[in-house]
């Protein structure tokens, strides 16, 4: 059972992705909440799996929320929406670690596929703003946000991880990424965890942007034309 928060100011969207989702047999929704302060509140009783949450909300919006959330819940997965196809939005809910970011104009059965991939680890983007995504790492790798990584870290890493890392970088997901290496998703999944450790990184998004930073998406492979 995945337990789903809905957080949204309007109140026919909560009651209406509420509704929809507890139909679905593996769906528990928590709560719907109007605003970030009150999405915090309902962590500290109910704490959920995933977080639906609105952009754009009074008291604290969904990328302040977002960003204190991941602080302290890291486990948590967000995934944003919004009607807005906003880049500084896309930008910063990336930035402080949202799982996925869909609009909302996206069908029901798009949305429960993405609370799953997202559950399951799988970071989710929707494909109007994919292409904007590498680049803004991009930009985010020109900013004063840089990721460190101890450079003797990076020493270590196997030739598949790169090749891993390079996809990574290009904005790929795993099922993406495992097509175009011939992997399995769960081949993928664990490189991809193997190297988040050894580079002590928080995520994939962080990854990516370190990978632009570095120049790692450039890399090429003997085996490559």
């Amino acid at each position: 059972m995945i337990k789903i928060l809905i957080a949204d100011d309007q109140e026919l969207i909560r009651q209406s992705l509420q509704i929809i989702l507890d139909s679905e047999s593996d769906f528990e929704v928590t709560d719907a909440v109007a605003n970030g302060v009150e999405v915090i509140r309902s962590i500290r009783k109910d704490r959920p799996d995933v977080i639906l949450m609105d952009i754009r909300m009074p008291e604290m919006d969904g990328v302040v929320c977002t960003q204190i959330i991941k602080e302290n819940y890291p486990d948590i997965k967000i995934i944003i929406l919004t009607t807005f196809d906003d880049d500084e939005y896309v930008f910063n809910a990336l930035k402080y670690g949202a799982s996925g970011y869909l609009l909302k104009g996206i069908s029901m059965k798009e949305l429960t596929e993405a609370i799953h991939k997202v559950y399951q680890g799988t970071a989710m983007i929707n494909e109007d703003i994919a292409s904007k995504v590498v680049k803004l790492f991009s930009r985010m790798a020109q900013s004063n946000m840089t990721i460190q990584v101890d450079e003797q870290l990076s020493k270590d890493l196997k030739n598949n991880e790169w090749q891993v890392i390079v996809q990574v970088g290009c904005g790929l997901s795993n099922k993406e990424i495992a097509a175009k290496l011939s992997l399995s998703e769960g081949t993928v999944r664990n490189v991809l965890s193997t190297v988040l450790s050894k580079l002590n990184l928080r995520d994939r998004t962080q990854l990516a942007i370190w990978a632009v930073q570095t120049g790692a998406v450039n890399r090429r492979f003997e085996d490559e034309s």
